[in-house]
């Protein structure tokens, strides 16, 4: 996997993040603290089971319909 690759991998998970700070928070400072402090964000969702139950999924599709 070259450089491109991941950094797209990243963007992805990065946007993906805020999609779940803004679900929870409609807020947009957090949304700021979030992407700045993305990696942990998402470690923090997963750990904490805010992701479980097909949320995952569900959430973004939350913006799309």
């Amino acid at each position: 996997m070259n450089k491109r690759d991941t950094s797209i991998i990243y963007f992805i998970l990065g946007i993906y993040t805020l999609m779940i700070s803004w679900y929870y928070n409609h807020s947009i400072i957090l949304l700021i603290i979030h992407y700045i402090l993305w990696p942990f964000y998402l470690v923090y969702e997963l750990l904490n089971g805010h992701l479980s139950h097909d949320l995952w999924k569900t959430i973004p599709q939350s913006y799309f319909k």
